[in-house]
C-alpha cells in the first residue's frame, strides 16, 4: 500500500501528462459515444474482470528485463478478447485502463508525450486485433506490431542514452523490445490456438451486442 501511495504521488508530480492521458480517456469515450457503442453492466463487468485477469498473468513472469518490459504467461489474451468480442473502441479503453494500472505500478515519467507511447497506447495498440476479424490471427499479429512500434518509439526518442557506445538507438530500442515482446507474442499466439476462442467470447456475454470499430 505504502509503494501505490508513493507511485500515486510520483504521478501527480506529472500534471501535464496527466491532463494529456485526460484527453486520450475523453477521446476514446467520445469514439465509443458518436459510434453508438452502449458500455452496458455486462460489459463493464467482463472487461472488469479481463483486466483483472490481465493483471493477474502479469505478476506471472517468466522474465523481466532489466530496464522494463516481461515475458509473461500470455498476459495480453485477456485484452485481446475483449477485443474481439467488443471491437477496438472498447478494446481500446480497456487498454487504457490496464495502461494506467501498469504506470500507477511503476511509473517512470520524463515527458508526456513518452508517458503515451511506454503505457497506454501499447496496450491500446492491441485493439486492433478486432480489425479482421475473419483473419483473427493476421490482425493479432498487426496488434502486437503496433504496440512493438510504440516501444521503439519510446526507446528511440527518450532512452536514447541507454544504447551502448557506438550502436544505433534504433538498433538498441528494436533489439531490447524483441527480446521480450517476440517471446510475449509467441506465447500469446501458441495460448490462441489451444483455447476455445469463439466459446469464449460467446461465455463473456450471452446478450446480443454489435460488433463495433
Amino acid at each position: 500500500m505504502d509503494t501505490l501511495i508513493q507511485n500515486a504521488a510520483t504521478v501527480l508530480e506529472h500534471p501535464t501528462s496527466l491532463v494529456v492521458l485526460l484527453v486520450v480517456l475523453f477521446a476514446i469515450l467520445a469514439h465509443l459515444y458518436f459510434r453508438r457503442v452502449r458500455l452496458t453492466t455486462p460489459m463493464l463487468v467482463t472487461i472488469a474482470l479481463m483486466l483483472a485477469m490481465t493483471i493477474i498473468l502479469h505478476q506471472f513472469r517468466l522474465y523481466h528485463m532489466p530496464q522494463g518490459g516481461s515475458v509473461t504467461l500470455g498476459a495480453m489474451v485477456p485484452l485481446l478478447f475483449v477485443s474481439y468480442r467488443y471491437g477496438v473502441g472498447t478494446g481500446c479503453l480497456a487498454g487504457f485502463l490496464y495502461g494506467l494500472f501498469n504506470m500507477m505500478q511503476d511509473p517512470y515519467l520524463l515527458h508526456p508525450i513518452q508517458v503515451l507511447f511506454d503505457y497506454p497506447l501499447p496496450y491500446m495498440a492491441l485493439s486492433l486485433a478486432a480489425l479482421f476479424p475473419a483473419h483473427r490471427m493476421a490482425s493479432t499479429a498487426l496488434a502486437f506490431l503496433a504496440r512493438f512500434l510504440c516501444h521503439i518509439v519510446s526507446g528511440v526518442v527518450f532512452f536514447a542514452s541507454y544504447a551502448p557506445a557506438g550502436t544505433s538507438p534504433l538498433i538498441y530500442s528494436l533489439t531490447f523490445n524483441a527480446t521480450y515482446l517476440v517471446p510475449e507474442c509467441l506465447i500469446c499466439f501458441a495460448l490462441l490456438k489451444v483455447l476455445p476462442v469463439e466459446r469464449l467470447m460467446a461465455a463473456m456475454d450471452r446478450r446480443t451486442m454489435p460488433r463495433a470499430h
